[in-house]
């Protein structure tokens, strides 16, 4: 471990804390309907889309009808998406004349995708046409995580709210939060990211010619291997950078390309990772605030905001720890005096981002369920490969998905209030509201 990497670890935590609160505040004003300096511009669009929609904007719903709503608006982009998967082959922005996805992989991918997990089993530069990377998963990046926060908003409300079976409206929230939140942030974060090398073009790919060939062997549709001299790279390009930002913003993850944010292309310098690990925490973090500003007691938010970085501190630390400790059981030179690995555990790792910046967007990424990684996980020792692992199993309550991290912590703090209201012999209450067994 290096005073660099400490600081870099410090300096990431210090910008989440100082966005939490603007980025909280704003969305609070978003979904309270109260005045933004994005108004002027996004009302009108706003108005139109409930016109062509027959929303009606002012009409809220009970909870029934709610998730109802959220599961109609579900089921039909997850039907879409795997439509488009299934006849890519004939639609535009194909140039590289990819074929139809398979009904399995499709069906998993559409599923996944519908749900913010973003699972792959593909490798998406040789299987997803631009057409489906655009309209397909980049859409699905956007709405997966306009519901996860719309649920979030909708739960806080239930907590706030007295004497109402009203909580909202399903449609006017998801709109509300792609326009004023999810879509203007991406438009500035891909804008950085193009800034920085990120691609974004619709250009077919781009064969090189490589300055020293190579032997290889390939195994032919007949089952035979033979011996080929290798001269030419084929350089897969696309419509990178505007998906890149929406995947760590709405805590999606996945990638453009196989090897994800470890991709050239995907997380080109040392800055570009730095600013997509703000991306993953930038909203999963600023949520706290809101739960605190609408509900009326900040100091609650900040509680729940405290609790998710001392998990997250205490992750980073052992993953950070075990990998610049390195390997004890590595024989011959590459040891140091202490007999361990030197210069850490590089196996899997980018150099250009090194192990504390690996250690840290491992944790940041499997604290927010987030997909994306810069690092291969199971390259990691058997104790920092662990940070990962129960980063998973805690189900998104270190800052988690967009929207799903909040709702899972409350889910914590409610059984932790009604089994302390158990201990001491008195009625449970979560902020004024008692907690009884029906409500657990």
């Amino acid at each position: 471990m290096t005073a660099n990497g400490w600081f870099q670890i410090g300096l990431y935590l210090l910008v989440i804390f100082l966005i939490t609160k603007p980025i909280g505040l704003f969305i609070a004003r978003v979904f309270n309907r109260e005045k933004t300096f994005l108004d002027p511009v996004l009302r009108p669009v706003e108005r139109i889309v409930y016109r062509l929609t027959g929303v009606d904007e002012q009409r809220e719903m009970r909870w029934t009808e709610y998730t109802a709503s959220m599961l109609l608006f579900s089921g039909v982009s997850m039907t879409v998406l795997y439509l488009l998967e299934r006849t890519q082959k004939w639609l535009p922005f194909n140039p590289q004349r990819f074929g139809n996805l398979e009904q399995g992989l499709a069906f998993g991918t559409a599923a996944s995708f519908t749900t913010n997990t973003n699972w792959q089993v593909y490798a998406g530069e040789s299987t997803m046409s631009y057409f489906t990377q655009m309209a397909g998963l980049a859409y699905h990046n956007f709405v997966s995580g306009a519901v996860g926060i719309a649920l979030a908003i909708v739960l806080i409300r239930g907590i706030s709210r007295r004497e109402t079976e009203k909580l909202g409206n399903f449609w006017v929230d998801t709109t509300r939060c792609l326009l004023w939140v999810l879509l203007p942030l991406s438009l500035a974060g891909a804008l950085v990211l193009v800034s920085q090398g990120v691609v974004q073009n619709l250009k077919p790919y781009t064969t090189a010619e490589l300055i020293q060939p190579y032997q290889a062997q390939v195994t032919g549709a007949d089952g035979k291997t033979t011996t080929q001299t290798i001269t030419l790279q084929v350089i897969a390009q696309g419509p990178v950078a505007s998906q890149e930002v929406i995947k760590e913003l709405g805590t999606n993850g996945g990638g453009f390309f196989n090897a994800n944010s470890a991709h050239p292309f995907e997380n080109p310098t040392p800055f570009t990772n730095f600013f997509e690990m703000v991306l993953i925490f930038a909203i999963p973090s600023g949520l706290t605030y809101t739960l605190g500003r609408m509900t009326g007691s900040q100091r609650h938010g900040w509680a729940v905001w405290a609790a998710m970085v001392f998990l997250f501190l205490a992750a980073v630390t052992i993953a950070y720890w075990a990998e610049a400790r390195g390997n004890p059981l590595l024989a011959g030179t590459d040891q140091s005096a202490t007999g361990m690995q030197a210069g850490g555990n590089m196996e899997g790792k980018e150099v250009r981002f090194g192990i504390a910046n690996s250690a840290l967007f491992a944790t940041v990424t499997t604290d927010a369920s987030c997909g994306a990684v810069n690092a291969m996980h199971d390259s990691f020792t058997p104790i920092g490969g662990m940070v990962p692992l129960v980063n998973i199993m805690l189900g998104e309550v270190v800052f988690g998905g967009v929207g799903a991290g909040l709702y899972g912590v409350i889910v914590f703090v409610i059984l932790a209030v009604f089994i302390a209201g158990l201990m001491v012999g008195r009625t449970s209450e979560y902020l004024g509201k008692k907690i009884e067994s029906y409500d657990v």
